[in-house]
């Protein structure tokens, strides 16, 4: 697989210029657009040297705390387009028990890994894991305050959870057609046998289904338990 310099990576600036360029050609301040992609990179490199001092000194209680400090940044990024309801504990619930299920059925059970607490391991996936649930569950939250207003909970929860779903089912439907996932391509990429990658794939894909879907039921159902209360 091909190195890449950090001279390479100026490249990068030309999809960041033509975003930009569309905001200030429509009148509109690409102000969003330039924060988000410094704090991207400033964020990926400094975890990249966190990481690696990670990797080399793995500990039980350092893996758990990166693990919690994921949950509580997933959980408030998730409730951010409802963040007028006050649904923070709802999130880090939906989100603690879809995503540590998840992780227990992957480490434990298909991959056998003795050691839970590997950062190589532990980390990246957890991260896959938080990062779509965490969309799952902003997309199921903000759609049930909307249907809230004019269906009664159930059918709210309904539509709101078939909402949040429509990512992870348009993903399994486009798979292999469409587009080749990350994972998939960077095994690729290093080497991997296509049909070694796709198996790893499919396991990343399933949990993920299951791990978005738990999530997404599981803040509906409290976020019901609550508009319940209110009314009653």
């Amino acid at each position: 697989m091909t190195t890449l310099s950090w001279l390479d990576l100026i490249w990068c600036c030309i999809p960041v210029i033509l975003v930009c360029g569309i905001y200030i050609y429509w009148a509109g301040s690409p102000k969003e657009v330039i924060y988000a992609s410094l704090r991207m990179t400033i964020q990926l490199v400094a975890v990249g040297y966190v990481l690696i001092s990670i990797f080399e000194n793995p500990s039980p209680l350092i893996s758990a705390f990166i693990v919690s400090i994921m949950l509580a940044v997933a959980a408030w990024i998730s409730i951010r387009p409802v963040k007028q309801h006050n649904i923070i504990i709802p999130a880090v619930t939906a989100l603690g028990l879809s995503v540590g299920l998840h992780l227990c059925i992957t480490i434990f059970l298909v991959l056998k890994i003795s050691t839970w607490y590997e950062p190589k391991i532990l980390i990246p996936i957890a991260g896959m894991f938080f990062a779509n649930s965490m969309n799952s569950i902003s997309l199921a939250a903000e759609r049930f305050f909307s249907e809230l207003e004019n269906n009664n909970l159930q059918q709210a929860k309904l539509t709101a959870f078939k909402a949040a779903m429509i990512p992870q089912i348009n993903g399994l439907l486009a798979v292999g057609l469409v587009a080749l996932p990350g994972m998939m391509t960077g095994q690729i990429l290093s080497g991997v046998s296509p049909l070694i990658a796709v198996r790893y794939q499919i396991v990343i894909m399933t949990m993920i289904l299951g791990t978005t879907g738990l999530g997404a039921a599981i803040i509906l159902h409290l976020l019901a338990r609550k508009a319940a209360r209110a009314n009653t």
